[in-house]
């Protein structure tokens, strides 16, 4: 990364070096849904990392790797891209595992043999979930690490993932984030306002604002799904309105459990009825409220690819109909 220089610096470059600052990991640290998770699911589950090889995938501070090797772990290999790994490796050696937890600085694809003549290891974990749970394409590292290093009957942590979507009344932020566009101190600037409609917005929502059912509509198993798979999903959802409202967006958000082998799988929620998290939800503004009758259908069709420029960011289209009406059909990028 030190040969890059700011004038020639792609995307995919500023992806890894933000993850070098330690504020990203301090919120991610202090994100106490995301970390109990993972040392819940770690330190409950001991029988499976007893004198086991264990691979972290962008490893950032190395705290999964350090849960892992306090359960009981023979060997813990970390891998990340960014310059925190250097910090790590102190924070590994402070805690008395260097023995334990070996680091690695670099592209997993690029990873030519792992250390300690290990061929295979016995389980993979890695906090991989970007927003909107795909957003970073991270996950395409993780299966390539499955493919690759993980032994027959090995584990993944976490190993499954839920999307889900609601329709939420959000008048007073969406005349602040889309229709403020439209004046301008005496201005007209709607020329931007298409630009903010087709970019989600990543935020907390108050549970009180969801005006619908939730509608389950992407499961993944990491276990079996393939790399292609991430390269364009088309998935159906449909729920249900509540109340007498306006309409104003669509939120996203996912949960992740920990099943395979644990005694007591563990689970948590990125939605707007639980605690918050540092992923909070994705918000879909929709260029014209719908008017919302008690027990209206909502049906529609989320698509999700891959964007053909830089494949962290997500193209994503959503179309949906009111009791079978016309639909209406929105595109919106995260990038």
């Amino acid at each position: 990364m030190s040969s890059t220089t700011p004038e020639n610096k792609t995307s995919k470059d500023y992806y890894f070096d933000s993850y070098s600052h330690f504020g990203i990991h301090e919120e991610m640290l202090k994100d106490g849904v995301r970390t109990n998770a993972y040392r819940d699911a770690i330190m409950q589950n001991k029988h499976l990392f007893k004198d086991k090889v264990v691979l972290d995938i962008g490893c950032g501070t190395g705290i999964l790797c350090l849960f892992a090797a306090k359960a009981g772990a023979k060997r813990v290999i970390g891998m990340d891209m960014s310059d925190i790994i250097d910090k790590a490796r102190q924070i590994v050696a402070d805690n008395g595992f260097s023995g334990v937890i070996e680091l690695i600085k670099g592209k997993v694809e690029d990873v030519k043999e792992l250390p300690f003549g290990v061929e295979k290891v016995d389980i993979i974990i890695s906090e991989w979930m970007g927003y909107f749970l795909l957003y970073e394409s991270m996950l395409e590292t993780v299966l390539y690490a499955r493919d690759r290093w993980l032994a027959p009957g090995g584990y993944l942590f976490p190993d499954q993932c839920t999307m889900y979507v609601s329709g939420i009344e959000d008048s007073e932020y969406k005349k602040e984030k889309i229709e403020f566009w439209d004046n301008v101190y005496g201005f007209n600037f709607s020329a931007i306002k298409g630009d903010a409609l087709r970019e989600p917005l990543v935020d907390f929502v108050e549970g009180h604002q969801v005006i619908t059912t939730q509608s389950k509509f992407l499961e993944i198993d990491l276990n079996t799904i393939q790399p292609g798979d991430l390269k364009y999903m088309k998935r159906t959802f449909e729920f249900q309105s509540q109340y007498q409202e306006y309409c104003q967006a669509l939120i996203a958000w996912f949960d992740c459990v920990f099943s395979r082998g644990c005694h007591k799988p563990v689970h948590f929620s990125t939605g707007p009825f639980t605690e918050g998290t540092h992923w909070k939800q994705t918000v879909f503004y929709l260029e014209n409220d719908l008017p919302l009758n008690p027990n209206d259908q909502i049906k529609g069709v989320i698509e999700i690819s891959q964007n053909k420029n830089n494949h962290r960011d997500l193209d994503i289209s959503i179309e949906y109909s009111i009791n079978d009406g016309t639909s209406i059909k929105q595109e919106y990028i995260m990038r």
